[in-house]
């Protein structure tokens, strides 16, 4: 039904959807703004991307407009391309059984109000008239929005059941909107928190990169562990309460956190073995962040402990200071805590920024030279050598070759 809200000026990025619902109605199909960017524009934030919903049958939009892509004809969503922009348009539909807990088995094309029914929540289930700026609500979304509260469209527990990724979508609108949770719709998410473990794990890690790198990641985190969800998203977890309030604390004071930095501090607090962020099917690149951070997480407790050759190899690592604002936000509380801070300002200023890693003195060219044939003795004796460069005891290139030839000597 139509509210007594109006939205009547939309931002200018929504213009490749409006020009698309413009051509879509002078053909006499239905089109409508639907979901998300609804939301969005009725709490006053910038909609990441601007959705169509129409009457109009995938065949026919692809006719109408040139710049398409099929990427989900079975369930009538078609990518058109207006002013730059992809916007997804999807045909008014009513869902089929989830035999996979995924995706509908079937659909049919279908009217506005039986395609808002078959939305997640209440929030993400309306549509919105860009002519006349009306408001359209069959589900009753704009009071939750109003009341600041998620709830699943329908019997909660369908919900969830026909698509398992829904218990994440909720936990991460309702720390993201600051929302809470309808009592019944978290009662179900609850009950049916273990089919998460079901979901492919790049959806799950895709909900969990969303929820860890945003400023509402503690709450994420709290809604996630009271409603049982952190054990199914992130198996291989021994997860207790101590440790996720631990792990909490230390997050509230790391408001940039990145995916990458949020994930070790959970993991390093809660007994999580090094393999844990390939079972989360994060990248390579990701799983060498974060077992890096995990690794050296309490190398700059003591901010005089690295010698400068380790310093200077942490400092190296493009995750360097993230490593710092997490040894600075466990010791944010304690008395010294800008001392230490001072202390650690100081020694890595003392580093030149554009000298941290050196070309090493002596390489093993040099010890060819010297007749030494290749094996494990190569990377001995350069590692010595370089870390005594590093450390300044070496401080130029005929230093480093009397002290190679000392070790060659005294290895014969």
């Amino acid at each position: 039904m139509q509210s007594d809200v109006a939205i009547h000026d939309l931002p200018p990025d929504a213009g490749g959807a409006v020009e698309i619902i413009d051509k879509l109605r002078a053909a006499g199909h239905i089109a409508l703004l639907a979901g998300g960017c609804v939301r969005d524009l009725l709490r006053g934030d910038s909609p990441k991307d601007y959705d169509v919903a129409t009457s109009a049958r995938p065949e026919e939009v692809c006719a109408m407009f040139r710049a398409t892509r099929l990427v989900g004809a079975q369930f009538g969503v078609v990518l058109t391309r207006r002013r730059r922009r992809w916007v997804e348009v999807a045909t008014f539909r009513s869902d089929g059984a989830y035999s996979d807990g995924r995706h509908p088995d079937s659909v049919r094309f279908s009217t506005p109000p039986e395609d808002a029914a078959r939305r997640d929540f209440t929030i993400n289930g309306m549509f919105l008239d860009p002519p006349t700026g009306a408001v359209i609500d069959y589900v009753g979304g704009l009071a939750d929005l109003r009341a600041g509260v998620v709830r699943a469209i329908g019997d909660a527990a369908t919900r969830f059941a026909e698509d398992h990724l829904r218990l994440l979508r909720a936990i991460r609108f309702a720390a993201r909107l600051d929302y809470a949770i309808e009592s019944g719709t978290f009662a179900a998410l609850c009950a049916a928190a273990p089919r998460v473990a079901d979901v492919a794990g790049e959806r799950v890690l895709d909900e969990l990169q969303r929820m860890l790198s945003a400023s509402s990641r503690v709450r994420a985190v709290e809604l996630m562990r009271d409603a049982g969800l952190l054990g199914p998203a992130i198996a291989g977890v021994i997860w207790t309460d101590s440790g996720v309030e631990a792990a909490q604390a230390i997050l509230r004071r790391l408001p940039q956190a990145s995916f990458e930095v949020a994930s070790a501090v959970l993991l390093e607090h809660n007994a999580a073995p090094t393999d844990t962020p390939r079972q989360m099917k994060c990248s390579n690149a990701q799983i060498e962040s974060i077992n890096w951070l995990r690794a050296h997480h309490a190398d700059l407790d003591d901010p005089d402990a690295p010698d400068l050759a380790a310093l200077r190899r942490l400092l190296a690592h493009s995750r360097f200071h993230e490593l710092r604002d997490w040894a600075h936000a466990r010791f944010a509380d304690t008395p010294n805590h800008q001392d230490r801070q001072s202390r650690l300002a100081e020694r890595i200023a003392a580093v030149p920024a554009d000298d941290i890693l050196p070309a090493p003195f002596v390489t093993g060219d040099d010890l060819t030279a010297r007749g030494v044939t290749p094996g494990p003795i190569f990377k001995t004796v350069l590692d010595k050598l370089y870390e005594a460069q590093l450390n300044l005891e070496l401080r130029t290139r005929d230093a480093a070759l009397a002290r190679l030839a000392e070790e060659l000597k005294s290895r014969r």
